[in-house]
């Protein structure tokens, strides 16, 4: 009986080992997005440098440079950004790429930075405008603009940056989009023009200007 709870003892022992191990030395891709998690930036680059790739998804479909951005990560977004490897048009789940996130949360330098190694500045469905109109800096939405934006795109309802400025967003990004001749008369799938979204907002003095430049 001693001899049989001797070795029970050892066996849980053991296997307290092996678990504390497993969880101490997980998979790489674990790690990896542990680091992210934590906006660990430095053990970024060390994973990468011993092989993993930069552009793995999690379980939720999500990049990693997306979460950073999503998250204010700065030092996993500069991390990730130095990677040669890096693809910078690598959609999560949602369909959205890194530009479009960064221009959602007014990130210019990583736009800026997406956009030099060959982000895709226009995309079909929602585009990086839509996300940059959708914010709250106007600068995102100017960024993309000076680089070719489609000024009418169209999201799979057929609304447009306007519009989704018009409600969501800054309203200087509305009056920029205005002043580079986005359209007043274009309407989305329920029938809705940019100054309805306006209206639905409670921006009267944006209402008021948009119902003048209509005329």
């Amino acid at each position: 009986m001693k001899w049989f709870l001797r070795t029970a003892a050892q066996a849980v022992v053991v296997s307290t080992v092996c678990l504390i191990g497993s969880a101490a030395f997980g998979a790489p891709s674990d790690d990896f997005f542990n680091a992210v998690n934590r906006g660990d930036g430095r053990s970024i680059g060390r994973l990468v440098d011993s092989g993993v790739d930069p552009n793995l998804v999690d379980g939720k479909g999500q990049t990693a440079l997306i979460l950073a951005l999503r998250d204010d990560s700065p030092q996993v977004v500069d991390a990730l950004l130095a990677q040669p490897r890096l693809q910078v048009d690598v959609a999560n789940a949602s369909g959205e790429t890194p530009l479009m996130m960064a221009a959602l949360k007014g990130k210019l330098d990583a736009m800026q930075a997406l956009i030099q190694r060959g982000a895709s500045v226009n995309r079909a469905g929602w585009s990086p405008l839509h996300y940059a109109a959708s914010g709250p800096e106007p600068k995102a939405v100017a960024i993309l603009l000076d680089r070719g934006a489609d000024i009418e795109a169209l999201s799979p309802n057929r609304s447009t940056p306007l519009m989704m400025a018009s409600r969501y967003g800054a309203m200087d990004s509305a009056d920029l989009l205005l002043a580079r001749g986005a359209s007043l008369k274009a309407r989305n799938d329920a029938d809705l023009s940019a100054i309805d979204f306006a209206r639905s907002a409670g921006r009267d003095r944006l209402v008021t200007r948009m119902e003048q430049l209509a005329r």
